[in-house]
């Protein structure tokens, strides 16, 4: 289960990527992941997600932050390969 305090941050980080990140992201980093510390405003863009995250981590170590893919609906996919693929997770070694 998640925190209210984790879905608020998460609801004001989306909110900030839409009203003013977005279109410029869109244009100069599509594919690129966001990391935004809703409190400050602050955002920080990576070619991978751990870039992204660790960049937010250094500058506010103590402080929730939201991870966006630039472009996409969701951050990560987890297991969608396997499952195009017809794999099972066992097969995947799980």
């Amino acid at each position: 289960m998640v925190s209210a305090e984790t879905q608020a941050v998460s609801a004001k980080a989306r909110q900030l990527y839409e009203s003013h990140l977005r279109e410029r992201l869109e244009r100069t980093a599509l594919g690129s992941y966001v990391s935004i510390e809703p409190q400050s405003g602050d955002h920080f863009v990576g070619k991978t997600f751990d870039d992204a995250v660790n960049q937010a981590l250094d500058k506010y170590p103590d402080r929730l932050t939201h991870t966006i893919r630039v472009g996409q609906r969701a951050a990560l996919h987890l297991g969608v390969l396997a499952r195009r693929m017809g794999m099972s997770m066992s097969d995947c070694g799980r």
